[in-house]
């Protein structure tokens, strides 16, 4: 039979654009693998998407499933013939149960003994007979972040559907949804094409949608867009700074995409840049239009769901839109101004942090104090110490700010720009923005040292007061997003080199709560769940920065209280893995670090060194720790001067046997062998590594 295409449509109601990328990557992986289960060949895959619509047309779908040969094992052939080879009933029986001849089976040996495989074939069936399941286990099978119910139904779905198109080239696949059958009709645009249209075929899907006002293909709307913006904002003078995320939410808001270029009030252009930028892109979903150098110009781009067709008209309310956004933005930022950042300190004694944990002026009070401790602990000048206390005890006065009420994704940059107006010194201001950093995977890092330190003690006091009451990660649920803080702590340590010790971080940040909450989990509790929990936020990190699996467990099994050094020593591992001697060090070294397993605590006794090859590696023992101390955390040194044990170590082994009847002898021996494992004291368990 000859191979068809298939079209499937699912027709909703608007579903929101932040779903549909996930959406359309969940569809097209299901239809992949659920052919390749179905046994169905095909020659290419796409998926398409607009806010009414999911699709997914497969190409020269076969029209048939290829016959599945399956081998079912029977009995041993020992059981299954007697002395005279013939079937026994064990043979005959199985066979009958697999509904084939005893003459067909065929031997395989199975672990050094022969069985008999019955091979069963199983027909393949009709494309046609298997699409209905198959097409309705991809729509059931997609989740969404809020899914809903509608009318009386039980299925839950981004949005109600409202159509179904269900093709098999040219044959309407039964197909039926909460009432709604699928047949050949679909919706073109809106507004601009309200007939409903007829799909003869899956080839001509994307065509007849577009002459009815609808681009289908998600890439070639969302290249559509961005060229008509770059086209726009060249003919007015400018130019437009790509956001990816932004282009892709406007992609699926609109079918039929049309640029258009508003202008802004020259009266408003006064404002941050900020203020501008974040109604603009934020709330209005436009473009901001900026010049050569990068300054901002009274223009924004947006994009219509249409044509050209009273286009000014378009403009204009959009225009109105975002007058009035700017007008707000103007008065809030002129009334802020009158209330001094002290004073709004003050204000933040009404504002809960968390209902056990005390108000956000006490979590100020807090991270006032950490910043202090951790000036001294990293060892910080005092002017910056003092001006990282100063940004840590204005960090939160604009979250109670009109500007930041009502643009919360302003917080910290009105922060930092209100700070600067009311005269405090730029490094102060620039910590205020920089202590929320890194905000998300690939952000920035806070670039000052005032910054960092607020960054940190944000951080960790979030973290351990959750802990403290039992807030803690589980599965997917993360209200307080703990993980991301914690994975933020490790980073700015590990990139800016910090000698940051954890615990002690975190006891102090459990000292300054437990002085005025009462807690309900124990220091000693809380410390060790922490650790746990930063273990495999360290882990997380290390992987997304391309070390090996076993590097990783390595390094992290030999602690990580200091996560600059835990990075240090992955890099210092993960390089000296690559060197020739790494391979017969880690063999040897194994071996010693496995036999030390069995001595006791027991200082290396000279005088009951018996033969020249202990004595030999006792002297290269004793030359390497000297070495190592004075490394000074020069792991790449620390890791050379461990590879030259091996010589003296494989003569050793060669020559001397270690679990003599002497008992002083063996745990002499025993004790020079610990002694060498311990030279990776808190650098990397060279076990966890895999050869």
């Amino acid at each position: 039979m000859k191979q068809s295409d298939l079209l499937l449509e699912i027709g909703v109601e608007e579903i929101p654009a932040k779903f549909m990328t996930s959406t359309l990557k969940q569809l097209k992986g299901q239809a992949i693998e659920g052919l390749k289960e179905a046994r169905l060949s095909y020659k290419d895959l796409q998926v398409f998407g607009t806010p009414r619509r999911i699709a997914i047309i497969v190409t020269e779908l076969a029209a048939t499933q290829e016959d599945l040969q399956t081998e079912v094992k029977g009995p041993s052939e020992k059981v299954a013939y007697d002395q005279d080879g013939k079937p026994t009933r064990a043979l005959l029986g199985f066979a009958r149960s697999q509904g084939v001849d005893p003459a067909n089976m065929i031997t395989r040996e199975v672990n050094g003994v022969s069985y008999l495989f019955a091979l069963r074939t199983e027909k393949g069936q009709e494309t046609k007979e298997v699409l209905p399941l198959l097409l309705k286990s991809w729509i059931s099978g997609l989740s969404f972040p809020k899914p809903m119910r509608w009318a009386w139904g039980e299925m839950r779905f981004a949005r109600p559907i409202r159509w179904l198109v269900a093709l098999y080239g040219e044959e309407i696949i039964p197909l039926e949804l909460e009432k709604v059958k699928a047949g050949q009709i679909t919706y073109g645009h809106r507004f601009l094409a309200q007939e409903p249209l007829e799909i003869i075929h899956p080839r001509e899907y994307e065509k007849k949608l577009e002459e009815a006002f609808v681009i289908v293909d998600p890439e070639k709307r969302k290249h559509e867009i961005w060229q008509q913006i770059q086209e726009l904002a060249l003919t007015e003078g400018g130019q437009v700074e790509k956001d990816e995320d932004l282009l892709e939410e406007i992609n699926y808001l609109v079918e039929y995409p049309t640029a258009l270029c508003g202008a802004i009030d020259e009266k408003y252009m006064g404002l941050p840049d900020a203020v501008l930028i974040t109604p603009m892109k934020e709330h209005q979903r436009y473009f901001p239009v900026i010049d050569q150098a990068g300054q901002l110009l009274p223009k924004f781009i947006t994009v219509r769901n249409g044509t050209t067709d009273h286009l000014e008209v378009v403009q204009s309310g959009n225009e109105k839109v975002l007058r009035a956004r700017l007008a707000d933005a103007a008065f809030f930022y002129e009334e802020d101004q009158k209330v001094s950042l002290d004073d709004q300190v003050k204000r933040l004694q009404k504002i809960v942090f968390q209902e056990k944990l005390g108000t956000v002026y006490d979590r100020v009070e807090r991270e006032k104090e950490l910043t202090t401790w951790l000036s001294h602990h990293l060892d910080v000048d005092q002017t910056s110490a003092k001006r990282a206390n100063r940004a840590a005890a204005l960090a939160k006065a604009d979250l109670v700010t009109l500007m930041v009420y009502e643009f919360p994704e302003l917080q910290g940059l009105m922060g930092e720009k209100y700070a600067l107006l009311s005269g405090e010194e730029k490094e102060v201001a620039q910590a205020i923005r920089e202590h929320y950093l890194p905000r998300h995977a690939g952000d920035n890092l806070p670039e000052t040292i005032e910054g960092t330190l607020v960054a940190m003690a944000d951080k960790v006091d979030a973290i351990v007061g959750s802990f403290a009451i039992g807030i803690i990660p589980t599965g997917s649920q993360d209200p307080y997003a703990l993980r991301r803080q914690a994975q933020a702590l490790c980073l700015i340590a590990m990139k800016k080199d910090l000698p940051l010790s954890l615990a002690e971080l975190f006891k102090k940040s459990y000292e300054l709560y437990s002085e005025k909450v009462e807690l309900s989990r124990t220091m000693p509790d809380v410390l060790a769940d922490l650790l746990d929990f930063f273990y495999q936020r360290l882990r997380f990190l290390l992987s997304e920065e391309g070390f090996r699996y076993d590097v990783i467990e390595a390094v992290l099994e030999a602690g990580i209280d200091k996560p600059a050094e835990v990075y240090k020593r992955a890099y210092a591992l993960a390089s000296f893995r690559e060197e020739e001697a790494f391979g017969a060090l880690l063999t040897t070294y194994t071996r010693a670090a496995n036999l030390a397993k069995k001595g006791n605590e027991k200082a290396i006794s000279s005088a009951l060194l018996q033969e020249q090859v202990e004595k030999d590696l006792y002297e290269a023992l004793v030359k390497a720790q000297q070495k190592i101390k004075e490394a000074e955390g020069d792991y790449a040194l620390v890791l050379s001067v461990v590879a030259q044990l091996r010589k003296p170590l494989d003569a050793f082994f060669d020559n001397v046997m270690v679990m003599v009847e002497d008992e002083a002898i063996r745990d002499n021996r025993l004790a020079l062998l610990k002694a060498v494992d311990a030279l990776m004291d808190g650098i990397a368990d060279l076990k966890k590594i895999v050869e």
